[in-house]
């Protein structure tokens, strides 16, 4: 996946997982299952191993919950953060992580490790504050740090008891769950059918409803239940591991799961997974996984948390269900960077709750592996994707003809083709072709581009519909249509003036951030820094790639590209021409040669840089030991974010490299590190820790 892309679906990513925690977390309300959420976060954490560098301040794997929403319920400030859980779904990342916890505790092979295993219940989370014994008050998660006070909610809930035995700490707050067994929301759905009243989505959705009212005597009504995993603040703990005290805790009154044990191998904790899972059917209340936690508390210290996260606790989730539907249509969409993506337009079909009509087909060559036709039955399945996913085709010797993957774009007309050795077919149309334009210019506006605010997708398709914006430049000539504008439903003179100040303030845009925005293919954020630093000036970009263009141009007739005389000629013309290091390669230099080469690309160019002046690119660089060296980050950086590290290096005259190859001269390893640190560790490259990065930075000033 090019950088552009990675940074685009981040983008995307972080603004439905921000939807959906809100939905789910402060308006009960959630629009997708546990398992369609976790395959948003699943993608959004394999893009951030990928592209570290990328990782946006808004992401999801630096937040914990949603904001408490505007709500008649008083807010609630945890005295200890109520924490989020990493995932793992398989065994292989479940012997990673207690690897990772052997290795943070410097334990050997054969240290005993024992993790206690329980069901993880799918409800609310609730926080329970206890002073001298009794209940003083209930809050729900919130986003963490801020949660809603139900204190007088949590006292008509029989399992919660409202004062502890004698002997208790003077302070102990008690963790757990508020939810509702499967019987108990059947009932209570056919009584809010029978009163005309909305239905609840699921048990989770009806817990959670039911807790957080205003009106205390509608909770009295609802059959909610709880069960505690855990504890927050404490003036004491009089115990020295996790079972122990959650058995302490059942002796004051509190359910426990029914399931919690305590495991000492991956093989035991894979084998109560194992039998959790046999059984969740016939339970009475719904679970998506499995909690693991480290059981002694004194290690559960030294390993701490990470942005959102214990290190010594861990959710094993159960993986997606399947379904069987019928393929009822291929419909091709086409992407910012011309890509045709198929897509299945499915026979509705109930999985996990959820009723699905669409399906990813990925690429022409995954139809050909699924050998997959209109009108095929096949089984699906919500996982790992954004949408779901074809896992067989059942009809496939079933004789039809083939599925034709289109050679000509749906949206322009304009050829279609798969580069060498590409899987991909991509429209040649570039910014002629309207599906690629509007998420171009959505990209031009981003966040790792020209940043300018309050120019959303939403904005951008109204204007471009309206046939404002066709390009780039056609951003910077809004101001014209200033009352055209105003002359909108929604727009006030304000908001308009904000907009057009917004879009002023970047008419001298950083020029790497204006070069990563046209969106080229292949010029990804760290390459379009690249060439600024090695040319400088903006338009000495498209002189180079003409000249380029000039190179290729004088291969002799017949000669094959493919051949490496040809090939070893053009990376060094790519290394002459753009002046740059062995690390840029020839695959940008003909993307910058193929962009120049279309007239109507030309014209934008042009036409932008009638608009805008990008003052000169220049790098302060400092002496350090890692001038001239590619550093690399992984895992969680947990004092800086990772633009501010990737700029750090640049300061001291590295480069940031998203990737571990033989080039890579130091790892910078976070919490969390994981394939990239072992390959780092396999190929014998330096390797350091944030402390250590940190210590680079302050010596070299």
């Amino acid at each position: 996946m090019a950088e552009a892309d990675a940074a685009n679906e981040l983008m995307r990513l972080a603004r439905q997982i921000a939807k959906h925690d809100k939905l789910y977390h402060a308006q009960d309300n959630p629009e997708i299952t546990d398992q369609e959420y976790d395959a948003l976060v699943r993608r959004n954490r394999e893009l951030e191993e990928a592209f570290p560098h990328l990782i946006r301040p808004d992401s999801p794997s630096q937040k914990v919950g949603h904001e408490v929403a505007a709500s008649p319920l008083s807010k609630v400030t945890h005295e200890q953060r109520m924490m989020s859980l990493d995932n793992a779904f398989n065994r292989e990342e479940v012997e990673d992580w207690t690897q990772r916890i052997r290795r943070f505790l410097s334990l050997g092979a054969h240290d005993p490790v024992a993790i206690t295993a329980e069901d993880k219940i799918d409800g609310l989370s609730c926080s329970l504050r206890y002073e001298n014994g009794a209940l003083v008050r209930a809050a729900t998660r919130g986003d963490g740090q801020v949660g809603e006070d139900v204190t007088p909610n949590v006292r008509y809930i029989a399992d919660i008891p409202q004062q502890l035995p004698a002997g208790v700490p003077d302070v102990f707050e008690v963790r757990g769950e508020v939810y509702m067994s499967k019987a108990d929301f059947a009932a209570i759905n056919v009584a809010q059918e029978e009163a005309g009243a909305k239905l609840f989505a699921n048990p989770r959705n009806a817990a959670a409803g039911s807790l957080r009212q205003k009106d205390a005597s509608v909770t009295a009504k609802r059959p909610l239940k709880f069960w505690a995993y855990g504890w927050g603040a404490a003036s004491q703990v009089p115990c020295e591991t996790q079972h122990e005290m959650m058995r302490m805790l059942e002796s004051w009154g509190f359910p426990l799961s029914p399931f919690l044990t305590v495991t000492d191998s991956v093989d035991a904790m894979i084998a109560h997974y194992d039998k959790i899972g046999r059984q969740r059917p016939d339970l009475g209340y719904d679970i998506d996984g499995v909690v693991y936690k480290v059981d002694r508390l004194d290690y559960q210290q030294r390993l701490g948390f990470v942005a959102k996260a214990p290190r010594w606790a861990l959710a094993h989730k159960f993986p997606a269900e399947r379904a069987q539907t019928t393929l009822e249509a291929i419909d091709i969409q086409v992407g910012r960077t011309g890509k045709l993506t198929p897509v299945g337009r499915l026979a509705p079909v109930l999985v996990g709750g959820v009723t699905v009509t669409n399906v990813t087909l990925h690429n022409r060559d995954e139809i050909e592996r699924l050998g997959v036709r209109e009108g095929d039955r096949i089984v699906i399945q919500r996982a790992g994707d954004v949408i779901p996913q074809v896992v067989e085709n059942l009809t496939r010797d079933t004789t039809r003809d083939p599925y034709a993957f289109p050679d000509k774009c749906p949206e322009c007309d304009s050829e279609a083709v798969a580069e060498e050795a590409e899987v991909d077919v991509r429209c040649t149309g570039g910014l002629i072709c309207p599906a690629q334009r509007t998420q171009r210019l959505e990209h031009f506006v981003s966040r790792k581009a020209l940043d300018i605010d309050g120019f959303g997708s939403k904005t951008i398709a109204q204007f471009f519909a309206l046939g404002w914006l066709e390009s780039p430049a056609d951003i910077f000539r809004l101001r014209e249509r200033r009352e055209d504008i105003l002359a909108l439903e929604g727009w006030q003179d304000k908001s308009v003036d904000n907009l057009l100040d917004a879009v002023d303030s970047k008419r001298e845009p950083d020029a790497a951030r204006l070069l990563f925005g046209l969106g080229i293919r292949h010029v990804g954020e760290v390459t379009a820094r690249d060439l600024m630093k090695s040319l400088g000036e903006v338009p000495e970009i498209r002189t180079a790639a003409e000249k380029f263009a000039e190179y290729r141009a004088a291969n002799p007739q017949g000669e094959d590209e493919k051949t490496s005389p040809f090939k070893a000629r053009m990376d060094q013309a790519a290394k002459d021409v753009f002046g740059v290091t062995d690390q840029f390669g020839v695959t940008v230099a003909h993307s910058l040669a193929d962009f120049f080469h279309e007239p109507h690309n030309v014209t934008v160019w042009d036409g932008l840089l009638s608009e805008v002046s990008p003052p000169r690119y220049e790098v302060e660089t400092l002496d350090s030991p890692v001038a001239g060296k590619t550093v690399v980050f992984t895992g969680k950086l947990e004092t800086m974010s990772r633009d501010e590290a990737k700029a750090q290096a640049e300061r001291l005259g590295a480069k940031a490299s998203g990737s571990v190859s033989a080039k890579t001269d130091l790892l910078v390893a976070g919490p969390g590190a994981g394939s990239k640190l072992k390959k780092a560790q396999e190929l014998g490259i330096e390797t350091t820790d944030e402390a250590g990065w940190a210590k680079i930075v302050a010596e070299a000033g």
